[in-house]
């Protein structure tokens, strides 16, 4: 019977167009294997599911089925406008990943204390 993570993967290689046996390989496990994952045959551990997360480019979570935000940080800054963090589209390109990566976790901060009724 199929579950939201082997239905995830076998989307991801379909969409990607990415061989089995290539994904195996990046994931340092066998063919079979992945076959087994996207048959529910077999359940892989959570090392495993980081490795192809990270190889087909998206959040653990995305690949195993519990959101359909493919990568959080992606979705933060397709939200990002002037009005939010105070600087133009074009200034926040000119960032480095690291200060891109660092708006994105005060945002996501903020937005936790504001879901915990915490006022800073």
């Amino acid at each position: 019977m199929e579950n939201k993570y082997s239905i995830r993967l076998k989307s991801l290689i379909d969409e990607l167009d990415i061989k089995q046996n290539e994904l195996a390989e990046k994931a340092g496990i066998t063919e079979a294997t992945i076959s087994n994952y996207i048959n529910a045959k077999q359940l892989p551990k959570l090392g495993v599911v980081e490795k192809i997360a990270d190889i087909l480019n998206v959040s653990v979570d995305y690949l195993l089925g519990k959101t359909n935000v493919r990568n959080a940080g992606e979705q933060i800054d397709d939200v990002l406008n002037e009005a939010m963090i105070g600087m133009s589209k074009k200034d926040y390109e000119k960032l480095t990943d690291q200060q891109k990566k660092q708006i994105r976790d005060f945002a996501i901060f903020v937005k936790n204390q504001v879901d915990k009724g915490e006022n800073m």
